[in-house]
């Protein structure tokens, strides 16, 4: 059941508490849709939450992308190193899609050497110039060595230059979802425009961790070696954190000292960032901190199963007024393991949805917020077709829609 809002051209639809009093689920109409871009609360932390000094975090579970905490989530941020994610998921993608193959060798430019290579002063695999290196190992060197050098030779090799790769890499990032981060290189290295939002560098770890996980293995490995100088892998909790196996590590004077990690107990994955620290130490331990909150505070509950009607969406000149909305997967949230917090869900749309609609095509987004945090968002589909309606019928939804538009005029004016 749902409260219809009618023909409001940006229509919610607020899910009322019969609905979901299985799952704790309560109405709250007062409570205003997240604005898109809107920056997250800084308040001071709750009793029940973690208290870490990091001036941007967010803590996710991987399998719902249930959010468990946040803080300036949505802030635009340098991000170093942890921009290595986006070349990495770049390259990733190549080699999923047949354009590069482990295999390939690639020949380190001289300006990939100047640049990234032992003159630098930076990070570095140490790759000589002029030589060849096999995919395989220059994902490596990126990975675990944090390789510049590695970073800018597979750019040169995919693009032709790595201002192209670059214009590529921020292309594909919208692609998978991140509509505010933009690359302006494949290294992180210290560039104004290059800014990213921890919220998205979360969403780009999960991408990775669900899309190529015979690769996302690379990021467990603890040491490589290559042109006989061996290097440890950088990320502090391989090894120091029960079940953690990546990700990266980041820092320039612009954008502190960073961390996106993720770990595994019981079946159950977390994904953490934490950026803009003013040590290595604090980096660690932040993360570390709100991994093991995670861990011991929350457990999964599913509100929807798979294909179960979520709700329904208004449609405009169709044979039916309205299509009712499932989700292709099951709809779990992350929920403390005490109880007590309430959870807020709203289906939100553009509407009402023009005939003909589509069974599987995408018609809406699921909102739930536990207390001020937007917890999870996905996409609802048309659970089965919505032909058009006969002329009588397009007729009068069409005089509907003139009147309720003729009635909100003259409220604004009021």
């Amino acid at each position: 059941m749902i409260f219809r809002l009618s023909l409001a051209q940006k229509f919610t639809a607020v899910l009322v508490a019969a609905s979901f009093a299985c799952a704790g689920l309560a109405a709250a109409q007062q409570k205003p849709a997240a604005m898109p871009g809107a920056k997250s609360a800084t308040t001071a932390p709750k009793k029940d939450e973690p208290q870490i000094s990091a001036p941007h975090a967010i803590l996710i579970e991987a399998e719902s992308g249930s959010v468990l905490f946040e803080r300036s989530a949505d802030e635009m941020l340098y991000p170093a190193s942890l921009a290595k994610l986006m070349t990495a998921e770049f390259v990733f993608n190549e080699i999923k899609q047949g354009r590069v193959k482990l295999s390939d060798e690639y020949v380190v430019s001289e300006n990939a050497w100047r640049k990234g290579g032992a003159p630098s002063g930076g990070s570095t695999m140490y790759a000589a110039i002029h030589s060849r290196v096999p995919v395989a190992d220059l994902i490596r060197g990126m990975i675990i060595q944090s390789g510049n050098d590695a970073c800018i030779v597979l750019a040169e090799a995919i693009a032709g230059n790595e201002g192209a790769f670059a214009q590529k890499m921020t292309q594909r990032a919208r692609e998978i979802g991140l509509s505010k981060s933009y690359f302006s290189n494949s290294t992180g290295l210290h560039d104004p425009s290059l800014q990213v939002t921890a919220r998205e560098l979360g969403m780009l770890a999960r991408h990775i961790i669900r899309t190529y996980p015979d690769l996302y293995e690379i990021y467990g490995e603890k040491e490589f070696a290559w042109n006989k100088i061996r290097q440890q892998n950088r990320n502090p909790l391989l090894g120091t954190v029960d079940g953690a196996d990546g990700m990266k590590t980041g820092f320039t004077k612009e954008a502190g000292y960073g961390l996106v990690g993720s770990a595994v107990r019981n079946g159950q994955r977390l994904i953490v960032v934490v950026n803009g620290l003013k040590n290595p130490n604090d980096r660690a331990d932040e993360a570390k901190k709100l991994l093991e909150w995670g861990f011991r505070t929350f457990q999964s509950r599913v509100l929807f199963a798979e294909g179960q009607p979520v709700g329904d969406a208004k449609v405009f000149g169709g044979k039916n007024g309205h299509v009712a909305l499932i989700s292709e997967a099951p709809v779990r949230i992350m929920v403390p393991k005490a109880g007590g917090e309430k959870l807020v869900a709203r289906i939100v749309y553009n509407g009402p949805v023009p005939a003909p609609v589509q069974q599987g095509q995408q018609v809406a987004t699921l909102k739930v917020w536990r207390n001020d945090v937007l917890a999870l968002q996905l996409p609802l589909k048309a659970a089965h077709d919505v032909e058009k309606g006969n002329l009588t019928q397009r007729a009068f939804d069409a005089a509907s829609e003139m009147v309720i538009n003729l009635f909100r005029s003259g409220a604004q004016r009021l």
